[in-house]
């Protein structure tokens, strides 16, 4: 794969060194990870597809990967996992063609 190496594979070590530069903040995320995580309102195997959705809107590779996982550990299926995506893709669409708007509103004032 070209791209393989574009993002850094995440390693023990490599955590390890970013948790002992900010222990209290990594420890604070952690906890308010696992609490908004849970199950309450709404499911996990929901929660975790709603991740997967946002971490496609993000961008955010290791978030795709971890939520894609966490997803599947809680019942989704693969079927679920893609429409979420397609939900994210939708989103984000429709977000950049709202936000034409903005466009229009400033082309408007040079007539």
């Amino acid at each position: 794969m070209e791209n393989e190496n574009l993002y850094p594979i995440t390693t023990k070590e490599l955590a390890d060194k970013k948790a002992a530069l900010a222990p209290k903040n990594l420890e604070a995320w952690r906890n308010f990870s696992k609490t908004v995580f849970e199950a309450c309102a709404i499911d996990e195997k929901t929660k975790q597809l709603i991740a997967v959705a946002v971490a496609h809107v993000t961008q955010c590779p290791y978030c795709i990967r971890s939520h894609s996982k966490q997803a599947m550990r809680k019942g989704a299926s693969k079927e679920e996992i893609m429409e979420a995506v397609w939900v994210a893709s939708e989103m984000r669409a429709g977000a950049a063609y709202a936000h034409a708007t903005i466009a229009m509103d400033e082309m408007e004032k040079h007539k």
